[in-house]
Order: C-alpha cells, then sequence, then structure tokens
C-alpha cells in the first residue's frame, strides 16, 4: 500500500503537542490581539473624527499602533512561520491533508494577510501626516484584511473538528462552511475585541496622559468589552454543534479537558465581571498593574480554549479522515495484515542499544504509531500510563485500544507488532537492560490475533467489528 512515512522528530522528556501548543496558543494570542487592535483603532479613529475622543486620544492612538506593530506584527508574524515549521515535523500528514484541501483558500488568506501587513506598515509610517477620514480609511482597510484573514483560517481550522458533508463528498466550501464554522468564527470575533481592548488599557496606562484624560480613554475602550456578554450564548452553541463524543470529553468525560474547559470559562468570566461592573458600572480607573493582571487572565483564557479545541478532536486530527497518530480509517485493515512498519525506510536513533530484534521491532512501531503523542519517560510517558499494568493486561488493554480510551486510535499492526510493544514498554520499564528474552510463544500470537479481530478497526464507542474467524 502507498502509505507516506515519515521521519519522527525526538524531542527527549517533552511530548511533541506541548511544542506545537505552546507555540500555537501564543501566537493565537498575538494574531487576536492583531485583529481587536484594528477594531479598537477604528472605533477611537471615529471618535476621534467627531471630536469626542478628548486629550490625549490622538497621542494613545499613535502609541497604541505601535505598540500593536511591534508586538503583533514582529513577534506574530516569527510565531506564525514558527507554527508552519513545528507541525510539518510533527504532524506533516495532516498539515499535508489541509494544503491539499484547501490551497486556494490559504492562498486567499495570504492575500489577505498581506493586505493587513501593507495597511498597517502604512500607518504606521505615514499615520501622523494624514487626516483623521483618510487615517480612518486606512485603519478600516487594515480591519477588514485583518478580520478576512481570520475568516479563512477560522473555516480550515473548524473543518478539523466538524468536516461535515466533506466525508461524503469532498467539496471544498462544504468542509469550509462546517457545522462549527459560524459560532468559532463569532466567538473568536468577541475574543479579539476583547483582547484588543485589554491591551489598550495596558498601552493607555504606559503612557504620559494625565489621570482624567486616562480615565476617560479606559472607559471608550471597554465598550469593546460589552459583546462579551455574548460568549456564553456563542460558546453554547458551538457545544450543541460538535459531535456527541466530542462534548463528553469536556462535560466530565475527560478530567484534563474539563479542567481547561473551566480555566477558560472562569478567566472570563472574571475579566468581564470586572469590566461589565468594575469599568463600566462603577468607572473605577485601572492601573497598569491590573490591566497586566486581565491581559495574563486572557492569555489564561486562550490557552484553555484552544487546548480544548485542540483536544476535542481526539482521537483525529482531521475528524473521521485521519488519526492522531497520521493513519486514516481505510488503512487500518491492510496494517492489521501487513504490518504498520513493514515500509517505514527510516533507522532507528541509538539502535544498538536495543537487546533484540522483537524490542527493536516494538521500538519501531512505538515511533509510528506512539510518538506523536507520548514519550518514553517524559511527559504523557507510555512507561507510566501503562506502568501499572501487568503483561496480559497491557496485550489485552494495547489490542482492545480504542475501547481502553476511547480518545486513542485503533492498534494499527499486526499480532507480532502488538507483541514487540509490548516487550519494548517493558523493557523501558525495566530500565532498559543490556538483554531481554523474546516472547515468541504461538499461542500468545495466537491469543493476540483473536483480541484484535475482536477488537475491530472502528472508533472507540463505535460497535466492534465481527470476528473474521472463530
Amino acid at each position: 500500500m502507498d502509505l507516506p512515512y515519515y521521519p519522527i522528530h525526538d524531542h527527549g522528556p517533552v511530548m511533541k503537542g506541548m511544542i506545537i501548543g505552546g507555540l500555537g496558543i501564543f501566537h493565537v494570542f498575538l494574531a487576536q490581539f492583531a485583529i481587536g487592535g484594528g477594531f479598537v483603532m477604528c472605533y477611537l479613529q471615529w471618535l476621534a473624527g467627531r471630536g469626542r475622543l478628548g486629550e490625549g486620544g490622538r497621542q494613545f492612538l499613535d502609541g497604541y499602533f505601535k505598540a500593536l506593530v511591534l508586538v503583533s506584527f514582529v513577534l506574530g508574524a516569527l510565531t506564525g512561520v514558527g507554527m508552519w515549521f513545528t507541525t510539518i515535523q510533527v504532524s506533516p500528514r495532516t498539515i499535508g491533508l489541509m494544503v491539499d484541501t484547501f490551497h486556494w483558500v490559504w492562498a486567499v488568506e495570504w492575500c489577505f494577510f498581506s493586505l493587513e501587513i501593507a495597511a498597517g506598515y502604512a500607518f504606521y509610517r505615514y499615520g501622523a501626516r494624514m487626516s483623521d477620514p483618510v487615517r480612518l480609511k486606512l485603519l478600516g482597510l487594515y480591519s477588514v484584511a485583518a478580520w478576512f484573514s481570520l475568516f479563512w483560517i477560522n473555516g480550515i481550522l473548524s473543518w478539523q473538528l466538524t468536516p461535515g458533508d466533506w466525508i461524503a463528498t469532498g467539496s471544498v466550501w462544504a468542509g469550509f462552511f462546517n457545522p462549527s464554522f459560524f459560532p468559532s468564527l463569532i466567538f473568536r470575533t468577541l475574543v479579539c475585541m476583547a483582547l484588543g481592548a485589554l491591551a489598550a488599557t495596558v498601552v493607555v496606562n504606559a503612557m504620559d496622559i494625565a489621570p482624567e484624560p486616562r480615565r476617560a480613554l479606559i472607559a471608550r475602550v471597554a465598550h469593546l468589552l460589552i459583546p462579551m456578554a455574548l460568549m456564553p450564548f456563542v460558546g453554547a452553541w458551538f457545544m450543541a454543534v460538535i459531535p456527541d463524543d466530542s462534548r463528553q470529553w469536556v462535560l466530565g468525560g475527560s478530567a484534563v479537558m474539563t479542567n481547561f474547559l473551566i480555566i477558560a470559562v472562569g478567566a472570563s468570566v472574571l475579566i468581564g465581571a470586572y469590566a461589565l461592573l468594575g469599568i463600566l458600572w462603577r468607572r473605577m480607573t485601572i492601573n497598569i498593574a491590573t490591566a497586566s493582571l486581565l491581559c495574563a487572565l486572557a492569555f489564561g483564557a486562550t490557552a484553555g480554549g484552544e487546548f480544548v479545541r485542540e483536544g476535542v478532536r481526539k482521537p483525529f486530527t482531521v475528524r473521521q479522515a485521519l488519526y492522531s497518530n497520521a493513519i486514516t480509517p481505510d488503512e487500518l485493515d491492510a496494517l492489521r495484515a501487513r504490518g504498520s512498519v513493514t515500509d517505514d525506510p527510516y533507522p532507528l536513533r541509538d539502535a544498538d542499544r536495543l537487546p533484540n530484534p522483537q524490542v527493536a521491532l516494538g521500538a519501531r512501531v512505538y515511533r509510528f504509531q506512539c510518538a506523536v503523542c507520548h514519550t518514553h519517560q517524559g511527559a504523557n510517558g507510555i512507561t507510566h500510563l501503562v506502568g501499572t499494568w501487568s503483561t496480559d493486561q497491557k496485550r489485552l488493554n494495547i489490542a482492545n485500544l480504542q475501547h481502553t480510551k476511547a480518545f486513542m486510535p485503533p492498534f494499527a499492526g499486526n499480532a507480532a507488532e502488538l507483541e514487540a510493544l509490548v516487550q519494548f514498554t517493558e523493557w523501558l520499564s525495566a530500565d532498559q537492560p543490556p538483554t531481554w528474552p523474546t516472547s515468541d510463544d504461538p499461542a500468545t500470537l495466537a491469543e493476540l490475533n483473536h483480541l484484535l479481530r475482536q477488537a475491530g478497526t472502528s472508533p472507540g464507542g463505535h460497535p466492534r467489528a465481527a470476528e473474521a474467524s472463530p
């Protein structure tokens, strides 16, 4: 079969998903700040053109955009390139499927991104010399381009969780305008407005502006926090359209995902309550420490939300199309018969340390099927996860992997590979001794074949396939 294999990059005790997740959260935070910053600038420039912005307003506008350019444009661009660099190392087949499916959509998004950058730098260079109407038009161009960049990216990201009719038809637009497209887009737009406003409260406190004009500017900026009141309703809409098992993960099925959801919701509630009750209703003045704390809470909310968005796709990276270990559902039967690493051309690192060919085979199976989400003994370490299982429990639970843990993909190899993986994990747990006995009992392999047939190749939560033979 024509299955693509890619070299796997080892990051030692650090789980590969942590690298993507950490960089991705930082990039998403900056990108959404760039969009929300445009909203803030447009709103304040519109007030300035009508003489309603007040003292220090023009100074704040120019200073805020400098912060937007230096922080979001520079760091956002670097982390954006970093995201491509890390994802193609960790999950190249997922990125390949995304680009293959949406290459023209990516091209359109890049056009809007280029327009955003051009308009932003034009305002940075010439904004101080422009009249208020021209400034507003240029800022409007920047904001529209930035939001449409979000529009196109949102369709691709939401497709990963809810591909909709794309699975059956292969239609790009069926995948792009998928069931979670609009709730996700609206929610992200609300987040952008909130981040832009919160960053503005930090910038205005960092500038040499008199107390009363500063208070007035913060009150103006806080108007963009009012739409946060819609977040619970849009969030409920999103939860209603995602798959049932994904919803179950965040509503108690997975303690980790539920906790991250609580972090995201809790931080958002604290920000919204402070903004609506403190800043807008009580007209409280916030200093730079409080403003920075609110931004830190917003970063925590972003981190929690992005973790949940990634986690609810399990066991897929593209729902029903590609498992998290880069194997498609249609390939499982052939890999069960042929072996998952039979055609893997890449040698093992430090192969001379492995005590026998069976353990070496297990290392190759681990690398191909497990390494994208697990480490040996570090974060999400496989030896920790199976450390309390007996040998027979390992055989049974790995054979029934998608039923043992429904957010795991089915085991994709044959009986010999399964036993090799079991022996590899036990060798790791035994502190990697220089010698290790080979486990080649025919009765054991026959039992593993029976368990694999019994488990089937459907994802967890689906009916098991009927056994092919007694």
